[in-house]
């Protein structure tokens, strides 16, 4: 045997030993299960609560078509819409903050915070102000808009962000630069719309739920039936990612077209959860590293990340709505809970890392 057949097997076995792990699949299977079950449990009070409380036994009437007339549309029209709505867009944001932070291996990578969502709401705002000046209107659906604009907003990160493997410190200073950039861009569009349109679009930006219809939920949840099963494909090669690339191309896994395929989902979940919502403070923040925490992995399962996001979002609609004086938007409940959350973050960070 010569020297470079020895250390190139030197190699493969030290590659075959830092393979991933199998995950701890019984608490992992019980955690997405028992998220999965305060979901139906959490929806089921959503749709009970409102003006008027319905009971158990009525909501299930209702949600047939039968008892009484108001009853009915109160659960079918108005509730129901709203907490289907609130579950996808949770679902969405929670997967696209788990698989970001996953790849970029950065607690603070989400969404919002890198500028994608910001990216989804100034694409947004261009449409409502070519209408409001009097440019063609819906010739560009918002969905599409957003998406566009979420994924503009992930191009320039890339281009400007690149370190050569798309990860690392530099990459998340250049999502926050430029989510102010664009947040500044859309702050001036508002300033040249019409007055109607621009609180329209202020309370939008909120992150809000109020006055949703199924035409919002339907592309939310058609986004979720082709991306989720695709994220869940690929969550092999997203554990794989937690290591370097040399190991990673050693197991016949290519890094960079791997991690580019799970940001593209990550994106098109975010985008298409700002265009229903608008773009839902932390929610993807949160949603990943609660759900990395409960499942005790260093990657983040999908479908649990997407549970918490459902249940955190649902959760704050339904306060929102039924307990406080005045209706507040999600997005404002959200905030509270997440930029609390985003200094625990930035504190436990800087520790590791002993700074001061």
């Amino acid at each position: 045997m010569t020297a470079t057949d020895a250390h190139a097997g030197a190699r493969s076995g030290a590659a075959r030993r830092l393979l991933p792990r199998p995950r701890p699949r019984g608490r992992v299977v019980g955690a997405v299960l028992g998220a999965l079950v305060l979901v139906v449990l959490v929806s089921a009070l959503a749709l009970s609560l409102g003006e008027q409380a319905t009971a158990p036994a009525a909501l299930w009437q209702a949600l047939r078509g039968l008892g009484p007339e108001n009853t009915v549309y109160a659960v079918h029209e108005v509730r129901l819409p709203r907490v289907v709505l609130a579950l996808a867009v949770g679902t969405a944001f929670g997967v696209a903050g788990g698989l970001s932070q996953s790849v970029l291996r950065n607690p603070l990578a989400s969404p919002d915070v890198l500028g994608i969502s910001a990216g989804a709401s100034v694409a947004v705002v261009a449409v409502i102000a070519v209408g409001s000046l009097g440019g063609p209107v819906g010739v560009v659906p918002i969905p599409v808009a957003a998406l566009a604009g979420g994924l503009a907003a992930a191009g320039l990160i890339a281009l400007l962000g690149r370190d050569g493997a798309l990860r690392g410190r530099r990459i998340l200073l250049v999502g926050i630069a430029l989510s102010a950039a664009l947040t500044a861009l859309t702050q001036f569009l508002l300033t040249r719309i019409d007055v109607y349109d621009a609180q329209r679009s202020a309370a939008w930006l909120t992150g809000s739920l109020n006055a949703r219809s199924w035409g919002e939920a339907t592309p939310v949840l058609v986004g979720l039936a082709v991306l989720l099963p695709a994220a869940l494909v690929l969550a092999r090669t997203n554990r794989a990612l937690l290591f370097e690339d040399e190991v990673v191309a050693g197991w016949g896994v290519r890094p960079g077209r791997a991690r580019g395929a799970l940001l593209v989902i990550a994106v098109c979940l975010a985008a298409l959860a700002t265009s229903a919502a608008g773009p839902v403070a932390f929610v993807a923040l949160v949603a990943g590293q609660v759900a990395r925490r409960v499942a005790g992995v260093p990657d983040i399962p999908p479908v649990l990340a997407g549970a918490a996001g459902a249940l955190l979002v649902l959760v704050a609609d339904t306060v929102a709505r039924t307990a406080l004086p005045a209706q507040l938007p999600v997005g404002v409940l959200t905030g509270l809970v997440g930029a609390p959350y985003l200094l625990y973050l930035l504190q436990r960070r800087s520790s590791t890392r002993g700074t001061p």
